[in-house]
């Protein structure tokens, strides 16, 4: 690998996003957000426009909501700095589609892999609860963490954000 990825986990409103960002902007570069999230709902609207409006004018948006191997690709560059958020939602994604999780996670730390800028990729950690009363719940856990484990193994760095704070795993 001739970039570097850093890997930034947490729970909801862990401070997460905010803490990746900082991280990106940080970094001298063309800045892309890559988004996985859909608006289907209008709480999903409000929610997507206020992380737009958090983001200044340095950074170019490109929607992947479920093919982020080939977005990552077409991203990639040397000079590129570039933030995923978020791979839960991408799993979601990936699962209301019936999409093969395993494949595309699979294609994705290939992808991680071979990127040659700066990376940044962020997801939810869903394992630290309760465990979810019905199947579907139960599976999207097990996929959402089978693809943080593979994800975690392929980059260099691992952050998990507690209130705010973080916590080097890697």
């Amino acid at each position: 690998m001739t970039g570097r990825s850093l890997f930034v986990l947490g729970g909801a409103r862990s401070g997460k996003s905010r803490y990746a960002q900082a991280r990106a902007e940080a970094i001298a570069g063309r800045h892309i957000f890559i988004a996985t999230a859909e608006a289907h709902d209008a709480e999903m609207r409000d929610r997507i426009a206020r992380h737009r409006a958090d983001r200044d004018e340095r950074w170019q948006t490109v929607e992947a909501p479920h093919d982020l191997a080939a977005a990552l690709d077409a991203a990639d560059d040397a000079d590129a700095v570039v933030l995923v958020d978020c791979l839960t939602i991408w799993i979601s994604n990936l699962m209301l589609a019936e999409a093969d999780c395993e494949a595309a996670t699979r294609e994705l730390c290939e992808a991680i892999g071979r990127f040659g800028g700066q990376l940044i990729l962020v997801a939810n950690e869903v394992g630290l609860g309760i465990v979810p009363d019905n199947a579907l719940a139960r599976r999207f856990r097990d996929e959402a963490g089978r693809t943080n484990q593979a994800v975690a193994a392929a980059v260099q760095e691992v952050q998990m954000i507690f209130a705010g704070l973080p916590q080097r795993l890697k």
